[in-house]
């Protein structure tokens, strides 16, 4: 907490700097006072807040500022508060909510209660918007129900109090109006939680134009929207499913996801002998690694590890995968007893598969088979059935007790 005289008169800006240039590290901008007619908007404005404020204003360039409110009626302190507030439009913080608070009448009390004026006629010895003030006033509010500065009713015109730190001004004050909806509330928290101003993150969501003009055009910022798409989509299952939606009915972007999908299937492969030690065979079984396949797929892991991102791992996970099965099957030759269990297992498992083909093949739901005859069915089951019978057969001698 720092002690802040509000009561400043505003500085002159070097002679080669530009009235209205912002600093870059506190967001401020130096409005010249006596330059810029009420409502009138400014290079610096015409994409910020003031375009927005003073389209909404009552008052145009060719008005007076103080068509209600008599000069020599005003206090001192309120019309200097006023016109300080106005030179510095644009630079924010608590030192010109404070102008605002103790110079704006709080709701509720009628103008002969007090020497404080209304909103409106603030903005106007000040040359600005009523929006504008109230946002000021509202961001003084919130502060003062959190305990950092005084209610408005202990203030009083020319007051100064201990201000809280600047670098808590961007949680009360809310720039844009589009950040009163319940939209513009989850954008402000996102910016926050990110460590931008809000202000920032709301501007680029009122204009998805030059949002989409910046990543059309830009890498850079392609690619900070594609990460933050990804964010997005493990949150929000109906974006995934018409994400999903988009790829499918776009080719090039299907063929694109399967290639990708094979790469890391191939990678994953890899990856699983160097971290549990095991492999899968062809047929199906899961066997322990033998030292040179372990050795070779740490090798081809950490060549494939070290790609940058933006590097194709397609050719990569191919050689990786091909290596793996040449070793594999040079384990599996090796080893006679090894050998012996893969033709075991590969047999059951394609009997497996192919009882369960044959137990799909029913006529339940046929009414009358002359629609679906063909010439060959009978023929084709016919083979079958010796195949069968002849792999029976085989069995049957070597079956134990036959």
């Amino acid at each position: 907490m720092t002690v802040v005289t509000a009561q400043t008169e505003p500085a002159v800006p070097p002679v080669d700097q530009v009235p209205g240039q912002a600093a870059a590290e506190t967001g401020e901008f130096w409005v010249e006072p006596a330059t810029t007619s009420v409502g009138e908007v400014t290079p610096d404005d015409a994409h910020g807040e003031v375009a927005q404020d003073e389209a909404h204003a009552d008052v145009t360039p060719d008005e007076e500022t103080a068509d209600e409110v008599a000069p020599e009626d005003v206090p001192a302190e309120v019309a200097q508060d006023a016109q300080d507030f106005g030179a510095y439009v644009r630079a924010g913080g608590w030192a010109f909510a404070l102008k605002v608070a103790r110079s704006v009448r709080p709701g509720g009390e009628a103008p002969g209660e007090t020497r404080k004026v209304s909103a409106k006629a603030f903005a106007e010895l000040g040359g600005c918007s009523p929006e504008r003030v109230m946002r000021y006033y509202k961001a003084w509010d919130k502060a003062a129900d959190d305990g950092l500065v005084p209610y408005f009713e202990a203030l009083a015109p020319g007051q100064d109090v201990e201000l809280p730190d600047s670098d808590v001004w961007h949680s009360y004050y809310v720039s844009r109006s589009s950040a009163s909806s319940d939209r513009g509330t989850a954008i402000a928290a996102a910016a926050e939680a990110e460590g931008i101003r809000p202000t920032k993150a709301l501007e680029v969501a009122e204009n998805p134009t030059a949002l989409r003009a910046a990543i059309l055009a830009d890498p850079s910022t392609a690619k900070a929207a594609r990460a933050a798409l990804l964010d997005r989509l493990q949150e929000d299952p109906a974006l995934q499913t018409e994400m999903a939606r988009d790829i499918a009915r776009t080719d090039d972007l299907k063929k694109a996801v399967a290639s990708e999908t094979q790469a890391a299937s191939r990678i994953g492969y890899v990856r699983q002998i160097v971290e549990n030690g095991q492999v899968k065979t062809p047929a199906g079984q899961t066997i322990d690694a033998p030292a040179e396949l372990r050795a070779e797929a740490e090798r081809h892991l950490s060549l494939i590890d070290e790609l940058d991102e933006n590097e194709d791992t397609s050719e990569w996970a191919s050689e990786a995968f091909d290596s793996m099965k040449d070793i594999v099957a040079q384990t599996i030759q090796a080893d006679p007893e090894l050998r012996l269990q893969e033709r075991r297992t590969k047999f059951y498992s394609s009997l497996q598969k192919a009882t369960k083909v044959f137990e799909e093949l029913t006529f339940d739901d046929v009414d009358d088979l002359d629609t679906i005859y063909e010439d060959d069915m009978l023929q084709r089951l016919e083979e079958l059935q010796e195949a069968i019978t002849t792999c029976i057969t085989t069995l049957r001698k070597v079956a134990p007790g036959k």
